[in-house]
């Protein structure tokens, strides 16, 4: 059982530098703790900072020209919906985020919720 995720979450991505809040839009009529609540279709708003990743055509080729020496490029996410999200809860029909989702990166990072502001709401 995890915890309801709301807007302003933090994520972060295993191969960016920075944390970035989430922007709970999919369905802004549910609210907990006064915070619009997140589904499974809700994304990080803004880049990680910084990209490590060499699946990363901007890292790789900056990687290459630099000889070899992995250089980071700005991040530019492209997470599929988190999952698995809640099973037994809806928001708009479609399953609530809870802290123990995890959305992938087209490029290889795992984005998860590190900290978010309903750490008292657990969704089944």
């Amino acid at each position: 059982m995890g915890m309801l995720t709301v807007n302003t979450a933090l994520c972060t991505c295993s191969f960016g530098a920075a944390p970035v809040p989430l922007l709970a839009t999919s369905a802004p009529t549910v609210l907990a703790v006064n915070q619009p609540a997140a589904t499974i279709m809700d994304l990080p708003a803004l880049p990680f900072g910084l990209c490590t990743s060499l699946a990363n055509p901007a890292v790789a080729s900056a990687t290459a020209a630099a000889l070899g020496v992995l250089t980071p490029m700005p991040c530019t996410p492209m997470p599929a919906p988190w999952l698995p999200g809640s099973p037994t809860v809806l928001i708009g029909g479609k399953p609530a985020l809870n802290n123990s989702s995890k959305a992938i990166c087209s490029f290889g990072g795992v984005i998860q919720i590190t900290m978010t502001p309903a750490m008292t709401v657990q969704v089944p």
